[in-house]
């Protein structure tokens, strides 16, 4: 007598069954009844049926082996749970965790196999809503992927910015320090304050490489048509008071193209520096430092060339230089100036 207080009409499971087929199932199915924090059944356990609740709410769960649990869909009045035994007999695949107090029926497998074989449209309802629950699990997942991948993002940023810049704040703190002391002579104080300005340098270019990346893509814009070559000056002029600061000559080679292009002046500007001081880092120990920016025009491209008499980027190297936060060893940087580079060009 207790069944048949149940609304098993008003659930989903019941919305298309003929009356004789929900009388089938009160007849066939058992009422259960479990508290709040209770399991109605644990991953692993046989498939034996579905639910359908009456009252309360379930969770579907699933354990990760750190113990956590990720919530995979939750149950409410009128819902029904546990159906995927329907399909493959295997055991289960999550757990149900009752969060309100639930009053449930409990449908044997073969009941529902049953009432599938004389109702071909419950097995098509069973079907989509398996297949709704799989696409809500999939997005769930895929939003939770991501900001998993953000928040590991924000993690090695930070970890970049804290070991990439406390190298030039210490050389920075020394140097005042050195600058500072009552025995300091002239000399030694210009040259501290020198190494002062080349590392707040640095750190400014670090600074400019997290902003850049963090900004993302630029919008869709229309480019404004410039000459290639009145760019190149003034842009080389700049790299030429750069290279000169570090002691490197550099060489031009090829004319100037005088061709009309469309780019942004000053984000193009930045791939030339980032590039120039790349190849001033790698000759910082070569004789002859030496920095060549050539240039050719072709039918359908205008190619714009650097390279320098440095040790050259290892092979293993070679598939990761796009890769952000990839330093390969080098002292400075944030591994951030060749992603830059790429999304601009």
């Amino acid at each position: 007598m207790a069944l048949m207080r149940i609304d098993l009409p008003a659930s989903r499971f019941c919305r298309h069954l003929e009356p004789a087929d929900v009388a089938a199932i009160q007849s066939a199915g058992r009422i259960c009844r479990f508290p709040a924090g209770s399991e109605v059944f644990r991953e692993g356990d046989p498939g034996d049926g579905l639910f359908v609740i009456v009252e309360g709410v379930v969770d579907i769960v699933s354990r990760l082996s750190s113990g956590k649990t990720y919530v995979l869909s939750h149950m409410e009045p009128g819902d029904y749970f546990g159906e995927m035994a329907v399909f493959d007999g295997e055991p289960r695949s999550a757990t149900a965790i009752v969060r309100e107090p639930v009053e449930a029926v409990f449908v044997p497998v073969d009941a529902v196999q049953k009432l599938v074989e004389r109702s071909p449209l419950v097995g098509a309802m069973l079907v989509r809503d398996a297949s709704l629950r799989l696409r809500e699990f999939n997005q769930r997942f895929l939003r939770e992927s991501l900001r998993g991948e953000r928040l590991a993002l924000v993690e090695r940023l930070a970890r970049s910015i804290v070991h990439d810049f406390r190298n030039p704040l210490s050389i920075i703190a020394l140097a005042g320090e050195m600058a500072a002391t009552e025995t300091a002579t002239p000399t030694s104080r210009r040259e501290a304050c020198d190494r002062i300005q080349k590392y707040v340098g640095i750190l400014n270019r670090m600074m400019q490489e997290l902003v850049d990346f963090t900004r993302g893509a630029a919008a869709q814009v229309v480019l404004p048509k410039i000459i290639y070559s009145d760019f190149l000056r003034d842009t080389l002029l700049d790299l030429q008071t750069s290279a000169s600061r570090r002691g490197v000559r550099l060489v031009v080679e090829g004319e100037l193209p005088a061709v009309r292009l469309r780019l942004d002046s000053a984000r193009f500007a930045r791939v030339f520096m980032n590039l120039a001081q790349n190849a001033f880092d790698a000759v910082s120990e070569v004789p002859n430092p030496t920095l060549t920016v050539r240039f050719s025009v072709t039918p359908t491209h205008v190619v714009t060339e650097f390279s320098d008499n440095g040790k050259g980027i290892e092979t293993q190297n070679l598939p990761h230089l796009f890769e952000p936060f990839f330093t390969h060893g080098k002292e400075q940087g944030t591994g951030l100036g060749l992603p830059i580079c790429e999304r601009i060009v």
